[in-house]
């Protein structure tokens, strides 16, 4: 968020730039777009979870962790994407540069679904 006081922080459902760089081994890497899935109201420290977004490739149609996410104004994505819930992650609010957008509620419920389904519940 650069420093930026007068932005809000990231709130449930809405995209953001997300810089996840530095990253180990097959850790997501670089800034990309990523949806925050965590719950407003909890957390007492300056984090979000987030799942992170990446261009579509019609090989993910066959992994349930994969959510495909076409472009629109609404979202701010830019071409077709996919939410890739086994990525999921906790990061620093200072990760975070940008709002670009928001998921409606049936994207972000095949989301946490997606992310539910990756951690065995």
């Amino acid at each position: 968020m650069n420093g930026a006081p007068s932005v809000p922080p990231p709130q449930r459902g809405e995209v953001w730039l997300v810089r996840f760089t530095p990253q180990a081994g097959a850790e997501i890497a670089k800034t990309r777009p990523a949806v925050v899935v965590s719950v407003n109201e909890i957390g007492r420290l300056p984090l979000r979870i987030v799942v992170p977004i990446t261009e579509w490739s019609p090989q993910y149609d066959k992994f349930p962790w994969m959510v495909r996410l076409d472009a629109n104004a609404r979202n701010g994505l830019t071409k077709k994407s996919t939410a890739d819930a086994f990525q999921v992650k906790s990061v620093s609010l200072s990760r975070f540069d940008c709002r670009i957008g928001r998921l409606d509620a049936t994207d972000l419920d095949e989301i946490v679904q997606a992310v539910a389904l990756s951690i065995g519940t």
